[in-house]
C-alpha cells in the first residue's frame, strides 16, 4: 500500500475543519507540539533565523539552511509540516529550486509572500510588496516545480501594510488564480478586516496569531467562526522559552545555583520519554546480537 504524502496528510486535517498549527523552530520542539496533540506544525521562519544564527527576520537565511532545518523537523515528527519559504530566495526561477528543496526535505506545504526582497517582519513598517505579476509568475513556478500535487501552496500578501485591504484582497485573488492552494493575509488589524477578507476572498484562509504585532488578538474559535482554514502561532513557543532561559541566566548569575529552578525543568526522563532515548538503546543491543 502507498503511503500518503505528507502534502496528503495535510489536506486531509484541513477537510475536518480550522487546522491550529504551533509554531516550531527545531526538531526538539516539533516533538514537544506533536506530543502535546496537535495535527500539523508551522516551521517558523523567523524562529528558524533567531535560534539558528542570532540574526534578524530579514531573509538572512539561505534556502539551504532552511531546507536543512525542514528536514530535521519533519523526520522527527510523525504530522505535517507547513514552513515559511519566505520570498522564494530570489525570483521566480529561485522558487523553482526552493519547492524542489523544501518538497524533498519533507514538508507537507510552504508559504511564500509578496515582499521586496530583503523582506522585513510582516507586522513591522518599512515593508515594500512586489508586482501582483511577480508575484503570479512565483506562485506558477512554484506549481510547476512540485512533483506531489498535494504540496500545498499558500500565497501571502503583506499589501495590508502598504497599499491597504483593498490591494490585498485584489492580490489574494490573483494569486488564486495562478495556482496558490490558500492564501496568507498578513497584518490584518481588526476583526472586521479579517471577517471582510474572508467575505470576499472565497479560498482556504491562513491567520496568523502571532504577539506584539498588528492584529487583534483572537482565538482559534474566533477565527474559525469567520472561516479561516488555519490558524498559526509562529513565534508563542518561542518567545516564552526565551523568557524563561533569560530567567535561567539571571538566576545562575545571581545566586550560582540551579536548585531554585529544579521544579520548572522538563526531567531528564521526560526528555529521554520524548526524543525516544530508550528506543535507541534498545536497537543498539538488537545490532550488536545480530552480530
Amino acid at each position: 500500500m502507498s503511503v500518503p504524502s505528507p502534502g496528503t496528510i495535510f489536506r486531509q486535517h484541513l477537510a475536518k475543519g480550522t487546522l491550529v498549527m504551533p509554531g516550531a523552530f527545531n526538531a526538539i520542539t516539533a516533538q514537544l507540539a506533536q506530543q502535546a496533540g496537535f495535527e500539523a506544525l508551522y516551521l517558523s521562519g523567523a524562529g528558524v533565523t533567531n535560534s539558528l544564527t542570532g540574526f534578524p527576520d530579514i531573509a538572512l537565511l539561505t534556502l539551504t539552511e532552511m531546507a536543512q532545518q525542514a528536514r530535521y523537523v519533519s523526520h522527527a515528527v510523525q504530522i505535517p509540516v507547513i514552513a515559511d519559504a519566505d520570498t522564494g530566495y530570489g525570483e521566480a526561477l529561485n522558487v523553482v529550486r526552493a519547492v524542489e528543496e523544501l518538497e524533498h526535505a519533507g514538508l507537507a506545504g510552504i508559504h511564500l509572500e509578496d515582499q521586496v526582497a530583503p523582506k522585513r517582519c510582516g507586522h513591522l513598517t518599512g515593508k515594500q510588496v512586489i508586482p501582483s505579476s511577480e508575484m503570479q509568475s512565483k506562485i506558477r513556478a512554484a506549481v510547476r516545480a512540485r512533483t506531489d500535487p498535494d504540496f500545498y501552496l499558500i500565497a501571502r500578501t503583506d499589501a495590508r501594510g502598504v497599499n491597504g485591504l483593498e490591494d490585498a484582497i485584489t492580490r489574494a485573488k490573483s494569486y488564486l488564480e495562478a495556482g496558490a492552494d490558500a492564501v496568507f493575509p498578513e497584518s490584518l488589524q481588526s476583526r472586521d478586516e479579517f471577517a471582510e477578507f474572508a467575505d470576499r476572498v472565497r479560498a482556504p484562509l491562513l491567520a496568523n496569531m502571532t504577539e506584539f504585532g498588528q492584529s487583534p488578538y483572537m482565538s482559534v474559535s474566533e477565527y474559525s467562526a469567520l472561516g479561516y482554514a488555519m490558524v498559526i502561532f509562529p513565534m508563542t513557543a518561542f518567545r516564552v522559552m526565551m523568557k524563561s532561559a533569560q530567567n535561567v541566566y539571571e538566576v545562575l548569575r545571581q545566586t550560582g545555583t540551579q536548585q531554585s529552578l529544579i521544579e520548572t525543568m522538563q526531567t531528564r526522563r521526560e526528555l529521554y520519554d520524548l526524543i525516544g532515548y530508550d528506543d535507541y538503546i534498545a536497537l543498539d543491543k538488537q545490532i550488536a546480537a545480530d552480530d
